[in-house]
């Protein structure tokens, strides 16, 4: 089957790390709320779990397997825990965080774009859905901490972009028969390149030309 790239042991290996380093940024930001700890542990879950429950959903693949694997459950909430009583400490790590998210990033677009292509959809279809599997639990996470998304803004480094050019590269694979272990590999490694280089330079999105906002002069002045 198109999905199984990987060895399934290996696989869910992956899949526990990237949710594991998803959750810590939820449970960082649900902290900088001021949040207590069900919430806490709401902004892990949600920021971990969510992309990938939007997209078994949208392919049918019911229940999601965040609840039909029980790892993927707990882990956002040994994040909890963690994040909870070691915050400070878990601060000061900041760099190596965003390292591992990058690499979550990476793997989860790729992933996420060959499940939703296994469950029949289109080229198109596949890759954005790649995108909403890396990107989507984040976007939850803003939205519950009321947060503008931070893949909207204009100060943030480039985020969904590489998440873009992995899942497209992944259905370019697929589309020229060339999907397996070593290209998927190499889609997820561009994508974590993509992304540490964005945070380095500090690369951006491009806005509106010539535009005339009021409230971005503000933010700049």
């Amino acid at each position: 089957m198109v999905q199984d790239l990987y060895a399934p042991s290996l696989q869910h290996a992956l899949d526990v790390a990237g949710i594991f380093v998803f959750a810590i940024s939820g449970a960082l930001l649900a902290v900088r709320k001021n949040f207590d700890v069900f919430g806490i542990a709401v902004l892990a879950e949600v920021t971990a779990l969510g992309g990938g429950i939007f997209r078994d959903l949208m392919i049918g693949a019911v229940p999601p397997a965040a609840f039909t694997d029980l790892g993927y459950f707990l882990t956002p909430l040994v994040v909890t825990v963690l994040v909870f009583f070691l915050h400070p400490e878990v601060e000061r790590l900041q760099l190596g965080v965003n390292i591992f998210d990058a690499a979550g990033l990476g793997l989860f677009c790729v992933t996420g774009a060959v499940k939703a292509y296994a469950y029949g959809l289109g080229l198109t279809a596949s890759a954005v859905l790649g995108l909403a599997t890396a990107v989507g639990g984040g976007v939850l996470r803003d939205v519950l901490a009321n947060e503008v998304p931070s893949l909207l803004r204009w100060d943030r480094d480039l985020y969904a972009v590489p998440a873009v050019v992995g899942a497209t590269l992944v259905v370019l694979f697929i589309d020229h028969g060339m999907l397996n272990g070593a290209t998927a590999t190499l889609a997820v490694v561009t994508v974590f390149i993509l992304r540490l280089l964005a945070m380095r330079y500090h690369w951006r999105a491009p806005r509106a030309w010539n535009r005339r906002s009021e409230v971005a002069e503000r933010e700049e002045g």
